[in-house]
């Protein structure tokens, strides 16, 4: 076979705007708010309307004409159990390349550390994207991702923006729940039940949203946050800085995202594998969520975390694919071509690596599989 064608709201609060009738303003872009002084206010009582009412005057969908777009490639660049050195050297090599995107996790414990390995690298993932984002001027950049729990979702906004301002639009904020229980316990911070970090992180990205999306002043009263006159000042460059909800829960988390997220992706290093059956069945559950929500699903860009493995050591393929689960992209040059090439065709806009560790590593993945799709 040669190679295929060239792949060329929980029913969150009604939102007062004082003084202001009619519904939400749906231009897709936005003037930069640095400067802005005007006094009104969005005002947000949890609880309160339908579900559907979700959206805040004012607010616009975060739409972008991905579907124009060639498929997008970029790499999770690891940050701990590692030198800085190496770190900048990947970023510089996928600047002068031909990557789209670079990505940071955000572990304050190397995952799966002993308490030896604890002593090993670990880089904060915002300050490091900030860094990255200074080195760079093509790039777009993100962390995979935040965790909630680590830091007030306001605070992340403000960092959000700055960062998309300094970079000129080339950021978008991916968050998840939180998960590895020993970051916090090492480092103080309370670690909730499942049931209540679902539920914070649900409320922290209807918050985010919130301040991206609005020009004037926002109220906020949650279960958990609480915003009094604040203002996201500077905020997105120009268009609303994209969110990423990250994690593929089907009964809460796809739901958080059809409410209040703009990016899905799916994380092939968290078990369930990567195959495509595994993508359409997580899709149809966010098209439903949509559906609920009042949203047109394909204003949702769909991504991939992929470990990928370009192998022909078939003993490795078998340990690879065993340990990930099935479907999980390991093999031949031709064989990775074509499971890309059929997760475009079901709706991916952007797949970015796993476990492409190294300048000459991110050179070969250039030149054997992304070249098929340019």
């Amino acid at each position: 076979m040669g190679l295929p064608r060239s792949h060329a709201c929980r029913g969150s609060g009604r939102i007062r705007s004082p003084g202001r009738g009619g519904g939400p303003s749906l231009s897709p872009t936005r003037p930069n708010r640095i400067g802005r002084t005007n006094p009104k206010r969005h005002k947000v009582n949890r609880g309160e309307g339908p579900l559907g009412e979700f959206r805040p005057r004012g607010c616009r969908p975060h739409v972008q004409s991905f579907e124009e777009r060639v498929l997008d490639f970029g790499v999770q660049v690891n940050v701990y159990r590692t030198s800085w050195e190496d770190i900048r050297t990947s970023v510089e090599a996928m600047e002068a390349g031909d990557w789209d995107s670079v990505w940071f996790a955000d572990h304050f414990i190397p995952p799966g550390a002993n308490r030896e390995q604890e002593a090993m690298t670990a880089f904060e993932g915002l300050a490091a994207i900030a860094v990255a984002g200074g080195m760079t001027k093509k790039l777009r950049l993100g962390n995979l991702v935040l965790g909630n729990t680590y830091r007030n979702p306001a605070l992340v906004a403000k960092i959000a923006g700055t960062i998309d301002t300094a970079t000129e639009g080339r950021f978008t904020l991916a968050i998840g729940a939180g998960w590895y229980k020993r970051e916090h316990e090492a480092y103080g911070w309370t670690f909730p039940s499942m049931k209540e970090r679902q539920d914070r992180f649900e409320e922290a990205c209807e918050l985010l949203r919130l301040l991206i999306h609005s020009d004037e002043p926002v109220d906020f009263h949650g279960t958990y946050y609480d915003l009094d006159n604040a203002r996201l000042s500077p905020g997105s460059y120009d268009k609303p800085i994209p969110i990423m909800v990250g994690g593929t829960g089907p009964k809460r988390t796809l739901r958080t995202l059809a409410r209040h997220g703009d990016v899905m992706n799916l994380d092939g290093w968290a078990g369930g594998g990567m195959s495509l059956d595994y993508y359409k069945y997580k899709a149809g559950i966010l098209e439903k969520h949509c559906e609920d929500a009042g949203r047109d699903p394909a204003e949702i860009r769909r991504t991939l975390l992929m470990p990928c493995y370009l192998t022909e050591d078939k003993n490795l393929v078998e340990r690879v694919v065993k340990g990930l689960g099935p479907g999980t992209v390991a093999g031949s040059r031709q064989y990775i071509v074509d499971r890309i090439g059929e997760f475009q065709d079901a709706g991916i806009a952007e797949i970015m690596f796993g476990g492409v560790a190294g300048v000459e590593r991110l050179k070969q993945y250039e030149e054997e599989i992304i070249s098929a799709f340019r």
